[in-house]
C-alpha cells in the first residue's frame, strides 16, 4: 500500500511470456487479477491485441521510428519516451489525433539504453515543456544489477528520485512511479514506490536465493520414442564423444537443443573479476564431470552422448521405462522452442 493506495502489479511478458507463451500466459494472469502489462518490443504488443488483450499494454523500449509510433498509437499501446527524438515525432502524430497520446516517461539512471539520462535534467524539462500532445502516465527507471550490487542499486534509486523532485519542481506530470524489477521488488521494499514490474519472479527463476520460497516452473515434455540396447564400446551422438563401457539399454527422445535443452544464457559480461568467475566455473566443470538427466517414472536417467538438435538419447537399464513414456526435462523456459505447445496445470 501507499498512501492508502495499493501496489501496482506490472506484468512483464516479454520474451515470449518468458517462454510460458505471450498469449496463453497473459491470460493466465488476467485471469489470476493482473490489469497492467509490459512488453518489449511492437510485435508483442501487437499479437497481445489481435489477441483480444484489452487491459494497459506499456511497451518498455523507446523509439524514434514513426511507423512504429503509428502503430502503438492506432492500438493503444503506451509508449516510453526517452528522447529529444521520441517527443518530435509523437508531437508530430499528435497533432493528428483527438485525445493525448499515452506514454511513460523513461529516465536512463545508469543503465546505458533506453531514457533521459538522468543528469541532462535541462535537455529533458525543455523536451517535455514542448509536448502538448502527450500525457505521461508514469515515470520508470531500470536497475542494472539489483540481484547482487546493492550498493550500485541504490545509487540508481537515488538518481531517480532526485530527477523526479526536479521535474516536480517544474510542474512536470510523472504520473505513477516504478523502478523496481523482481529482484529489486524482493531485496528493496522501500523502492516499491507506486507500482513495481515483475517477471522472473512469477516463474520463481530469480538470479539470486529467494528466502520465500518460490518455486521454479515450466519444464518441457516428451516421449520416449525408442528403446534399444547397445553393445559395450558403441558410439552414442555426434563426434563420438561417448562409448559404452558396457552393454547397455538406452532410451531415445525427440527433443533437443533446438527445443531449449541444456541451452543458457552466453557469458557475455567482460570486466577481468567476471572472466575469472568463468573460467573457475569452467575448470570445476571440467573435474566434476557434470550430468545431464532426464526424468523418466521418477527416474533420473542420464542423458549419455552429446545433445542433439532434436534428440537425446539416455541411459535407462533396468529402470521401468517404456515406449510412450512422459520425459520431463529441466530447461529455461526462456529457450524452448516457440512451436511447442504450451499446457497450464
Amino acid at each position: 500500500m501507499i498512501n492508502g493506495n495499493p501496489l501496482k502489479i506490472i506484468a512483464v511478458v516479454k520474451g515470449n511470456g518468458y517462454g510460458l507463451g505471450l498469449i496463453e500466459y497473459t491470460k493466465f494472469l488476467i485471469d489470476q487479477g493482473i490489469s497492467f502489462f509490459a512488453v518489449a518490443n511492437v510485435e508483442e504488443a501487437i499479437q497481445l491485441r489481435k489477441a483480444g488483450i484489452q487491459q494497459d499494454i506499456l511497451i518498455l523500449s523507446s523509439t524514434a521510428i514513426k511507423e512504429d509510433i503509428e502503430t502503438l498509437v492506432k492500438n493503444n499501446i503506451i509508449l516510453t519516451i526517452g528522447s529529444k527524438e521520441d517527443v518530435e515525432i509523437i508531437e508530430e502524430i499528435g497533432k493528428q489525433q483527438k485525445e493525448p497520446i499515452r506514454a511513460h516517461l523513461k529516465i536512463d539512471t545508469g543503465f546505458g539504453r533506453y531514457g533521459f539520462i538522468y543528469s541532462n535534467r535541462d535537455q529533458m524539462i525543455e523536451t517535455l515543456k514542448m509536448a502538448k500532445h502527450l500525457k505521461i502516465e508514469g515515470t520508470f527507471s531500470h536497475f542494472s544489477v539489483s540481484f547482487y550490487d546493492d550498493k550500485y542499486t541504490k545509487t540508481q534509486f537515488e538518481r531517480f528520485m532526485d530527477t523526479i523532485e526536479v521535474l516536480k519542481m517544474n510542474n512536470i506530470e510523472t504520473g505513477m512511479l516504478h523502478i523496481c524489477n523482481s529482484s529489486a521488488f524482493l531485496k528493496f521494499p522501500y523502492m516499491h514506490l507506486n507500482a513495481v514490474r515483475i517477471g522472473s519472479a512469477f516463474l520463481g527463476r530469480l538470479s539470486f536465493q529467494n528466502s520465500i520460497g518460490l518455486k521454479k516452473i515450466g519444464y518441457l515434455k516428451s516421449q520416449v520414442a525408442e528403446i534399444k540396447e547397445l553393445p559395450k564400446g558403441f558410439n552414442i551422438g555426434y563426434s563420438n564423444i561417448y562409448q559404452t563401457p558396457q552393454k547397455m539399454k538406452v532410451a531415445i527422445i525427440p527433443c533437443g537443443y533446438s527445443n531449449g535443452i541444456n541451452v543458457k544464457n552466453d557469458k557475455d559480461m567482460f570486466r577481468t573479476i567476471d572472466k575469472i568467475r568463468y573460467l573457475v566455473q569452467s575448470i570445476k566443470a571440467f573435474f566434476k564431470k557434470q550430468a545431464i538427466y532426464v526424468k523418466i517414472n521418477n527416474h533420473n536417467c542420464k542423458i549419455l552422448g552429446r545433445i542433439g538438435t532434436y534428440h537425446v538419447v539416455c541411459q535407462i537399464d533396468e529402470k521401468d521405462v517404456k515406449i510412450g513414456d512422459t520425459a520431463i526435462f529441466s530447461v529455461n523456459t526462456k529457450f524452448i522452442d516457440p512451436k511447442v505447445r504450451r499446457e497450464y496445470k
